[in-house]
């Protein structure tokens, strides 16, 4: 019993950065929605199934110009296709976890996702229980945040424009806050090159994947050399068969 409280305060006391950030932005996300005519309810189930800013802000877009399923699909598909590879690299990870796997891997948003890999192990049950809670509560956040956003966007007049930028300032933050931490910047610099050369040779529609698809081919053949540099100086980890490097650190999110 005691154990599980000092999980749950330990990995309160990691979330609670991401949690405000996700109040906030969650908070925009309600006000933009509802300002599009779609009240807190809709708020609530985008935010429970959907469970990602990036898309979510996008979808308050696509609903409001009734886009097509088939084009809200793709759009999705686009934007989201990072979260595989988040999913694939932590399966080894979140192994031997019982059903609890299926919500953790759900739960990977970006900021999520590079907590639960930068943290120290300390023994694989304790790690998987700590990585639950924290992910529990930044849903809870960003659940709560959308909600009372949406019900404040109706009861107080508000000009919402501008605020879908929210989004990219804190992806912007979270990359700057990641460059001065990290001693290799080699997965930093293949993102953005390899973003900004699929953006210019193909275009808006097309840059996603293809920048996706040289960001995994680099860091794949470069990975023995980026786990080195970012294993240096660090204790071997606690978790039984477990790689320390196994999914990496995180660029963006959520």
């Amino acid at each position: 019993m005691n154990d599980t409280k000092s999980i749950v305060r330990e990995a309160l006391i990691k979330a609670s950065p991401i949690m405000v950030t996700y109040f906030v932005l969650g908070l925009g996300f309600g006000f933009l929605l509802e300002k599009n005519g779609f009240g807190a309810g809709w708020a609530l189930a985008m935010s429970l199934i959907i469970y990602s800013g990036t898309m979510q802000y996008a979808g308050v877009a696509l609903m409001a110009a009734g886009t097509s399923l088939i084009s809200t699909l793709a759009v999705s598909m686009l934007i989201q296709v990072r979260h595989l590879f988040y999913s694939i690299s932590m399966i080894k990870r979140y192994r031997d976890s019982g059903k609890k796997k299926w919500y953790l891997l759900y739960a990977l948003t970006d900021e999520t996702y590079s907590i639960v890999c930068e943290d120290k192990f300390d023994g694989a049950d304790r790690w998987k229980r700590k990585s639950l809670f924290l992910s529990m509560f930044d849903q809870c956040a960003w659940v709560t945040g959308t909600v009372v956003g949406g019900l404040l966007g109706a009861a107080v007049a508000f000009d919402a424009t501008g605020m879908e930028f929210s989004m990219t300032a804190l992806f912007t933050t979270i990359y700057i806050q990641q460059w001065i931490d990290s001693q290799n910047h080699v997965a930093a610099v293949t993102g953005l090159a390899a973003t900004a050369l699929s953006r210019v040779l193909l275009g808006e529609d097309l840059f996603l994947l293809a920048a996706m698809a040289i960001i995994l081919i680099v860091l794949t053949v470069m990975r023995k050399s980026i786990e080195k540099d970012l294993n240096a100086g660090r204790p071997s980890p606690a978790i039984e068969g477990t790689d320390i490097a196994e999914g990496g650190g995180s660029r963006e999110q959520f």
